[in-house]
């Protein structure tokens, strides 16, 4: 399942009712998990952030950034954190199973949506960003709403990327984006000189030649009686928050100031934290990386970082989706198993591989058949084809177990070939037997996946009947199978003539090519005659 991270900021953080409106409609979406809302009375600014689904994320912050249009008068809005619109920004971020280039559509269709609906305009920001200049969000923000809403109506390069060129008279205007996993980070300082905050966060930010990947602002916190270095850190793996509080507390000594406290607002990664951690060990803070994890929420977060309010349980994102993952998994069990293949297979290890994806794709064509035919069992509509399902069925079900079972066999086939390069080749006699070991070998990998292509157009030949004659109303999910027993032959069809140039035996070679090619026309001969059949019956 794709998860996509969203986190909308809002420039509300005292009215709490209003905070907690935004966040209901949120929430009130299927599918949507709140992994956490923080609100800043200086900053006068909320953070919420969502998880879930993308179809789910998009209408999520539609339905939030509508709330707040209707709640939130720029006019009467004043803050610390710089700002332009009701909504001021949402990101949107890849967790699992989708890509950032998925992301900068949501983007493009959430920003579409929005300007047309809302009436409010939108820039694209960040790796959604179609004008270079503003990949920069602090670019698209200078100025703020009152600013930006005298200039749009007459500077081009003001011109939204959605929308007219003139502000939301209330909910001003809103950047929707694509990017990696921010970090919110802030450093609070023993002073309240808001001068050492500014000098320090010039210092430390990217733009003006300091640690990359940092964004920093410095702030008066009135209510806390002291200033703060606030930063967005856009890319952890080049400053962590380690590396950025050890800078700051380095130039805060410089200046005769102490650092009080810091702060995460809303999630980190596990990933940055154990980054954090292991930078802390090369610094010689701790001995060794045993139990990095226990290092990071004792010594790391509370000594070290001076950590106001983290917990981790609520904070890294990875145990906060835990929950709402596992409720995705009861509702749809069979998720788990199917995410722990194919996170086997995305890994760097050689098995499970083509091999095994050829099996599954087969196994699943013969499945989809077989659910036709099951749909068309015992409908009177089909009484004269029952005799003809019931022998396609029988013949379909001990395949389906025929070609789970090629997983297993092409693991083995490559195990083996594994095996024989390791042998030893010091003289001529143990060469020439690791030579034959790794032609036999080869063989063996090449006739493999000739059982998962044989098998898979035994089988598309029933699935093809089956959706001669089955249920209409199912009939597409014959279409679908006939696609995974076609992408699954050719899949072992790769297969088979990846091992054949290393073989030097003639015959087996022109042999197995022959059946290569026959399954090839084979495949598409059924899988044009099965589709024919379903378009001609759902009318396209």
């Amino acid at each position: 399942m794709p998860v996509v991270e969203c986190v909308p900021n809002f420039s509300e953080g005292r009215r709490l009712d209003v905070v907690d409106k935004i966040v209901s409609a949120a929430a009130a979406v299927p599918g949507v998990a709140i992994l956490g809302c923080e609100s800043d009375k200086d900053h006068n600014r909320s953070v919420l952030t969502l998880a879930g689904e993308p179809e789910a994320m998009l209408e999520a912050a539609f339905q939030a950034c509508k709330t707040a249009a209707s709640l939130i008068d720029l006019r009467e809005h004043s803050g610390e954190h710089p700002r332009m619109g009701a909504t001021d920004v949402i990101p949107f971020v890849p967790i699992s199973g989708i890509s950032m280039a998925e992301c900068i559509k949501l983007a493009e269709r959430l920003g579409e949506r929005i300007s047309r609906e809302l009436d409010v305009p939108v820039y694209l920001y960040g790796d959604a960003a179609r004008v270079p200049e503003r990949k920069d969000l602090s670019y698209i923000r200078k100025g703020e709403f009152e600013v930006i809403r005298q200039e749009v109506k007459t500077d081009p390069a003001r011109m939204p990327d959605f929308g007219r060129n003139e502000l939301h008279p209330r909910a001003g205007a809103t950047a929707v984006g694509a990017r990696f996993f921010l970090v919110a980070f802030n450093v609070n300082l023993e002073t309240k000189d808001i001068k050492v905050a500014k000098r320090i966060a010039k210092a430390i930010r990217e733009r003006d030649g300091g640690m990359p990947g940092v964004r920093a602002l410095g702030l008066e916190l009135a209510g806390l009686g002291c200033v703060q270095v606030s930063m967005n850190l856009v890319d952890y793996r080049k400053t962590s928050p380690f590396q950025a509080f050890m800078r700051i507390a380095e130039l805060a000594r410089e200046a005769g100031v102490s650092v009080r406290e810091s702060e995460v607002v809303g999630l980190v990664p596990m990933e940055a934290l154990e980054l954090c951690a292991r930078q802390m060990a090369e610094s010689k803070q701790v001995k060794s990386m045993e139990g990095a994890a226990q290092v990071w929420l004792n010594q790391l977060a509370n000594e070290t970082l001076k950590l106001r309010d983290f917990v981790p349980d609520e904070q890294i994102i990875e145990l906060k989706l835990e929950d709402f993952m596992s409720a995705e998994l009861q509702k749809f069990p069979y998720l788990k198993g199917v995410g722990d293949f194919l996170r086997d297979l995305a890994s760097d290890k050689p098995t499970p591989g083509g091999g095994a994806a050829a099996a599954i794709l087969g196994a699943t064509g013969i499945a989809l058949g077989e659910m036709v035919g099951n749909l068309t069992l015992g409908k009177k509509k089909y009484a004269e084809v029952q005799d003809i399902v019931k022998r396609e069925l029988a013949a379909l079900a001990p395949m389906r177990e025929r070609m789970l079972a090629m997983f297993a066999e092409d693991a083995q086939a490559f195990e083996a070939f594994g095996e024989a390069g390791k042998l030893p080749k010091d003289t001529d006699e143990q060469k020439a037997a690791r030579k034959r070991a790794m032609q036999n070998a080869l063989k063996v990998a090449t006739k493999s996946p000739d059982k998962t292509a044989y098998l898979g157009v035994e089988a598309f030949v029933h699935v093809a009947q089956i959706a001669r004659v089955g249920n209409k109303h199912a009939i597409s999910d014959c279409g679908v199978g006939a696609l995974s027993l076609y992408a699954s032959i050719n899949a072992a069809v790769q297969n088979m003539r990846i091992n054949l140039p290393g073989i030097e035996d003639p015959a087996f070679k022109a042999e197995y090519s022959d059946k290569a090619a026959g399954y090839e026309r084979e495949a598409q001969r059924l899988l044009d005659e099965t589709l024919a059949v379903v378009k001609a019956a759902i009318g396209s």
